[in-house]
């Protein structure tokens, strides 16, 4: 962030709950941004609205004006404000900075605008990558555990006969795939195999 111009700040508040409000993160975001010396340009308030669903009213509308660089740095009192999930924060947080849109949350002491605060979102990226691989580690050793003991993945076999394959012949590969449910490679290979006998 330039250090000559004054940044057009814009805040996040959600509650998860319509008995919750959403005043007590305004009021403390407000006071941030004017101790920084920043403009409050917009408020996205999301009341009543959980942290797991990705799409929010307040949020959408945030995304889309950060796209029109309406701002210059999104101010959140948490971070599980902005999302539950860290693939969910991630993903936000990367289109943010691909958009040169700075990122403070108050209640974990991340401020995008400095050096270390840029170190704290890269950990954080770090972290989610870390886990994107565990998953994929564990997804695949438990295909290798299930296909060891015999269990077998993709389609079921079906067997094709020579006049089920005639009864589509004049059908595209497409339709005659439908028709007989396999996939369209099968039946292009069957009908080259057909041809060759």
């Amino acid at each position: 962030m330039t250090s000559g111009k004054t940044l057009r700040a814009a805040v996040y508040a959600r509650v998860s709950t319509s008995e919750q409000t959403v005043e007590n993160q305004r009021l403390e975001l407000h006071r941030y941004i004017q101790d920084r010396g920043w403009d409050l340009t917009k408020e996205y308030l999301d009341p009543g609205v959980s942290g797991a669903k990705e799409s929010r009213p307040a949020l959408d509308l945030l995304l889309k004006d950060a796209k029109r660089r309406r701002f210059d740095v999104l101010v959140v009192s948490k971070i599980d404000r902005l999302g539950r999930s860290l693939k969910q924060l991630v993903g936000l947080l990367d289109e943010l900075q691909a958009l040169g849109i700075a990122f403070v949350s108050l209640g974990e002491g991340i401020d995008c605008t400095t050096p270390a605060g840029k170190l704290q979102m890269h950990i954080l990226a770090a972290i989610a990558e870390f886990e994107r691989g565990r998953i994929i580690e564990r997804v695949r050793s438990g295909m290798a555990r299930a296909k060891a003991q015999g269990t077998k993945f993709g389609r079921p076999c079906r067997e094709v006969s020579a006049a089920d394959l005639a009864a589509v012949s004049t059908l595209s590969v497409r339709n005659a795939a439908g028709q007989l449910g396999i996939s369209k490679s099968l039946v292009a290979k069957l009908r080259v195999s057909t041809k060759a006998a």
